[in-house]
């Protein structure tokens, strides 16, 4: 491992909102170079830089080859068993095994990872900055440009200025969208948010009536797209309320609190509101990873506005 970034999603794991085996080596947003190969491993060698991917791809499964989609069965998101896709652990400490975190565990200065759940990128790239796009970055692009597929000249609603907040609202400006409204009770945030493109900024905290009544009247009726990239059960509810009843669409981006569940009345969806979901911003990983760094490399995007620390 050479770079990681702290993700949010592992600070879940912290609090108890993402439930994983304990004890764990945490870590899913890398960088790094393969040090050796296991027998029959062709797509990497040694010296390669690589980005791991905790969504892995094996290019066998029902969802690798469905066109849309990216949640490949061998994932350890869903039922996390916090060992590699045999079954094993490859990390001890004192003859006691230690669990793996989503297959990847990047808190480490090495790690196993299987070869379906690593690419080879570009030798050239910078791996303290690319390692972002591990998650961070893809999982907040991808969001608007992929899962939600924003249109030219559209109005979006981002809510949670983070890391991944950023990205998504740097995937809304990549798609042509004319208004993007960033939503964070932190106005400290805003400024960055407006160097990556957002054009309007609300603070919850500045209003008496609900965020989603202030932002559909600022925008006839509800907003076109919007983002809950937080992983709160109240925001996710008014990102789905504040996108348009009749052709909006609301795509849940944060990890949820571990077993609660959202009540929701079907006549919200009956109207024509879409409301979906997806992990790693829907790109299949394997096929997906090298070619945004090669986009990053092509000056197609900046990473610098993500990283604040060092």
């Amino acid at each position: 491992m050479v770079a990681t970034g702290i993700c949010r999603s592992d600070d879940h794991v912290v609090s108890g909102n993402f439930v994983s085996p304990l004890p764990v080596i945490l870590g899913h947003e890398a960088a790094g170079i393969v040090e050796s190969i296991g027998e029959g491993v062709t797509s990497v060698k040694p010296g390669d830089k690589v980005i791991p991917l905790f969504s892995p791809q094996c290019g066998k499964c029902r969802i690798c080859k469905h066109p849309e989609s990216n949640y490949c069965v061998k994932n350890d998101l869903g039922n996390p068993r916090g060992t590699m896709q045999d079954g094993t652990t490859r990390f001890t400490c004192r003859g006691k095994h230690v669990h793996h975190f989503l297959g990847v565990s990047t808190f480490s200065q090495y790690t196993v990872v299987d070869e379906n759940a690593v690419v080879k990128v570009d030798a050239a790239s910078p791996l303290e900055k690319v390692c972002l796009i591990g998650c961070g970055f893809s999982t907040g692009y991808g969001s608007a440009v992929k899962v939600a597929k924003v249109t030219q000249g559209s109005t979006c609603a981002v809510f949670g200025l983070g890391g991944v907040g950023l990205s998504t609202i740097m995937g809304c400006k990549a798609a042509g969208a004319s208004r993007i409204i960033a939503v964070d009770i932190n106005k400290d945030k805003f400024a960055k948010a407006r160097e990556v493109g957002a054009t309007e900024f609300i603070n919850p905290l500045d209003y008496k009536e609900p965020i989603q009544e202030v932002l559909k009247a600022m925008t006839d009726g509800g907003v076109d797209f919007s983002f809950e990239v937080i992983g709160r059960l109240d925001t996710m509810l008014a990102a789905l309320l504040c996108c348009h009843e009749a052709c909006g669409t609301s795509v849940i981006v944060g990890v949820p609190p571990d077993s609660q569940s959202l009540s929701v009345n079907p006549a919200l969806l009956l109207t024509g509101r879409t409301w979906k979901g997806a992990v790693f911003g829907g790109f299949k990983s394997k096929d997906s990873v090298p070619k945004l760094v090669a986009d990053f490399m092509a000056k197609k995007f900046s990473l610098d506005p993500l990283i604040t620390h060092v």
